[in-house]
This record gives structure tokens, C-alpha cells and sequence, in this order.
């Protein structure tokens, strides 16, 4: 899976973060592309997970692949554990991992509803979520 993100390459890599995710089982992921809206990033991706702990857990999947594969670190991370949202911020796309509670208090997607989300597809393979073939090749 070396390279599949190339440099410059914002969309590839918001498909590549959302796939991620959703082999770790997040759910209701987003994308939404903020191109026209701001100039500190292109996309932002927001997913719920189950609870704090699996929140943490695709967020550690979606940093250690795509530092193995893509040889790509975040220029920043925070997670506020307590709050139930965690954030990577790969500068062109940034991930918002939220439990159902967070999301519904910060209701990210209301706030920029004026960004049109990108289409992510299905791999129909049933494996996992729908996304998880294009994260698994």
C-alpha cells in the first residue's frame, strides 16, 4: 500500500483517512470539502466512534497507516478524551473523531452546512464498513 497518498494530493488522502476509519468501525463519516471556505485546510472528515476508547482507536490506526504507507505524520493532534472529540490534522485534510454525544453538542456539520460533502463511495464488500476495501486494497 506504499504510496498511495501522493503529496499534493488532498482528495486521495480524504478517502484514504475516511477508509481508515471506517475499517475501525466509525460510523456517519463525512467529508466535507472546505476548499472555497477557508484557506487552512481542504476537506475535513468527521466520523463518530462508539466511546472514548475506540475514538482513540481510530485515530491511532488512521496515524500508524499512514505513516507506514504514506510516510505521512499530522503537523498536529489533540485529543480531548473528556470531551469525546480527538482531531488530526494532516494540514490539507483534517479528522474530527467524535462520540454520538460530542457530535451532536458540537455539531460541526451545521456549522460549516454550507460545505458540499464528497461522495466516499462503497467498496460493497461487506467486510467491515463500507469503506474498509478501499482502505485494505
Amino acid at each position: 500500500m506504499s504510496g498511495e497518498v501522493k503529496k499534493g494530493d488532498s482528495e486521495a488522502l480524504v478517502r484514504r483517512i475516511a477508509a481508515i476509519a471506517d475499517a475501525k468501525a466509525a460510523t456517519e463519516i463525512v467529508a466535507l470539502d472546505m476548499r472555497a471556505l477557508v484557506a487552512y485546510t481542504d476537506f475535513l472528515v468527521v466520523c463518530t466512534a462508539r466511546n472514548e476508547r475506540q475514538a482513540r482507536a481510530i485515530a491511532d490506526e488512521v496515524k500508524l497507516k499512514l505513516k507506514q504507507d504514506d510516510g505521512l505524520l499530522p503537523g498536529g493532534s489533540e485529543a480531548a478524551e473528556a470531551a469525546g472529540w480527538t482531531v488530526l490534522d494532516y494540514l490539507d485534510c483534517v479528522l474530527h473523531v467524535f462520540t454520538a454525544e460530542a457530535r451532536e453538542r458540537y455539531q460541526l456539520e451545521e456549522l460549516w452546512r454550507e460545505a458540499p460533502r464528497l461522495e466516499l463511495g462503497a467498496s460493497g464488500d461487506g467486510v467491515r464498513g463500507h469503506l474498509y476495501g478501499a482502505a485494505h486494497g
